[in-house]
């Protein structure tokens, strides 16, 4: 089973949140409309800006363990390669 790793913010540096999902386009469903834990829902983190695909779920887990220990600012670098925009992706996750 696939797994994913991915980041949602409430705008462009601002806070952020690193998670992992085995469906990716639930999950940012659920982040966008506040379907998730308390601090997702405190700090209204609904914006999908990055996610990386792993072929199993632990990968993606070990993955996601390392990003949390990162500092924000390569957390950006990670964000912008991907989405120099901050541009929400769910719309590309659902076409």
């Amino acid at each position: 089973m696939a797994g994913y790793v991915y980041i949602v913010t409430n705008q462009r540096y601002g806070t952020l949140y690193v998670g992992v999902t085995n469906d990716i386009a639930r999950r940012a469903h659920e982040h966008r409309h506040g379907m998730v834990g308390e601090f997702s829902r405190r700090y209204r983190t609904a914006r999908l800006v990055w996610y990386e695909v792993h072929s199993t779920m632990p990968l993606a887990i070990e993955r996601e363990k390392r990003l949390k220990r990162w500092k924000r600012r390569w957390k950006f670098d990670l964000i912008e390669a991907m989405n120099p925009d901050w541009n929400d992706l769910f719309d590309e996750l659902n076409r």
